[in-house]
């Protein structure tokens, strides 16, 4: 047998999931998470520290995208190439790294170079993660896992946004982070088990080619720009939240920040709802489908309708609630629409290009229309978004596995 067709020979499937790994997976995603809450949080703090204005401290909180817009692809490539064990620990001992030089910054240069290399390991974790949940959790319970693993995003920010706000100085949280990033490495060290069997590593003209084939192909084409338009909408709102709780509704600082974690953490239920749904047997585009109908029509509430802030702040929850349906939905069925098996880590990668690509557009769409028109505004790419990622939604029931 050719080293090719040695890596591409399926692993045995797990008959029994080891849920103290998915556990400590899924805990590592949150740690990786709490990277991009600490920004959001602690913005201000360093904006004072270095006297820097709103754009260069976007940059502080904006390189994780722009550095997943481009890396996703090479992210999967080295999950293939290294194994996926071995990227998420390196994934999770970069972030520490990261964390610890920009605890000790001193300048903002050294700043943003310190949260490029946190970019990395958070890029490497993302799309390693969801390979080893692939290989750990048996058939029956892949989309319960996924859905676990999909709430460690809006887990992670939410819990940097309460516990950073509780902390003096940003210097030690950020060196608290470090501090987890390395016990996250630890257990993933002991507890994550190494592939059964061992595969040739891939040489870098097939896995040139494995790429190429990854992003002609409709399936990941698809769900990734469908994840796309999802962050685009999640972060429509939540990039902005903060901003429209005290401008628009008038609630304090502090208020504002604690409402905009428990919208944060609303999208928790949902990850967890489509684990459980999908469990069952629907239909996997109409989660989907039923996710970016109920953003659309609340997202146009909350920035064109002149509600009551309590309502307002209903439509909120209920649009990260429901929204939370999509992006484990997606996350769960990007490995079933890989071109090949072993082509599902650069399928992950190419959807987290989507995310991170929804994540830059975002706030640029949004914030150019109120300041064009005022609030009201942002209805108009929140409509266009929304509608666009059901119409591919329904583009994605001609795959077989999407309508299991």
């Amino acid at each position: 047998m050719t080293e090719e067709a040695l890596a591409a020979a399926p692993a045995a499937p797990v008959t029994i999931t080891d849920w103290r790994a998915v556990l400590v997976v899924v805990a590592s995603g949150v740690v990786a998470a709490l990277q991009v809450g600490k920004g959001i949080i602690t913005l201000p703090a360093l904006r004072a520290d270095f006297a820097l204005g709103l754009e260069a401290a976007g940059w502080i909180i904006s390189v994780f995208a722009f550095l997943g817009v481009v890396g996703g692809i090479p992210a999967g490539v080295a999950v293939n190439r290294f194994g996926d064990r071995f990227i998420s620990l390196s994934g999770l001992l970069i972030l520490a790294l990261g964390a610890l030089i920009s605890a000790l910054s001193a300048s903002f240069a050294l700043l943003l170079a310190a949260r490029i290399i946190e970019g990395t390991g958070f890029l490497l974790i993302t799309v390693a993660a969801p390979s080893l949940l692939q290989r750990m959790v048996a058939t029956r319970d892949r989309d319960l896992a996924f859905g676990m693993w999909s709430a460690f995003m809006p887990g992670g920010m939410a819990i940097a946004l309460l516990c950073g706000a509780a902390l003096e100085g940003w210097r030690t949280f950020w060196l608290i982070n470090a501090a987890l990033a390395v016990l996250a490495a630890l257990l993933v060290a002991v507890i994550v088990p190494r592939r059964k069997s061992v595969r040739p590593q891939p040489a870098w003209g097939t896995l040139a080619r494995d790429a190429w084939t990854t992003i002609v192909s409709p399936g990941p084409l698809f769900i990734a720009f469908i994840f796309a338009l999802y962050s685009m909408l999640y972060f429509a709102l939540t990039s902005f939240l903060p901003i429209l709780l005290t401008e628009r509704l008038g609630f304090s600082s502090g208020v504002a920040g604690i409402l905009s974690a428990l919208v944060v953490a609303a999208n928790i239920l949902g990850n967890l709802a489509a684990g459980l749904v999908l469990r069952r047997g629907i239909a996997r585009w109409r989660p989907m489908a039923f996710a970016s109908i109920v953003m659309g029509l609340a997202g146009i509430a909350i920035f064109l309708a002149p509600l009551p802030a309590f309502l307002i702040l209903l439509l909120c929850l209920i649009f990260s609630g429901v929204g939370g349906l999509l992006p484990a939905t997606a996350l769960a069925s990007a490995p079933l629409l890989a071109h090949e098996p072993r082509l599902a880590p650069m399928g992950l990668g190419l959807l987290m290009q989507g995310s991170n690509l929804g994540q830059v557009a975002a706030p640029v769409a949004v914030g150019a229309a109120v300041d064009a028109a005022g609030w009201p505004a942002a209805a108009w790419p929140v409509a266009i978004a929304a509608t666009a990622a059901l119409l591919l939604t329904f583009l994605l029931r001609r795959f077989s596995v999407m309508r299991r």
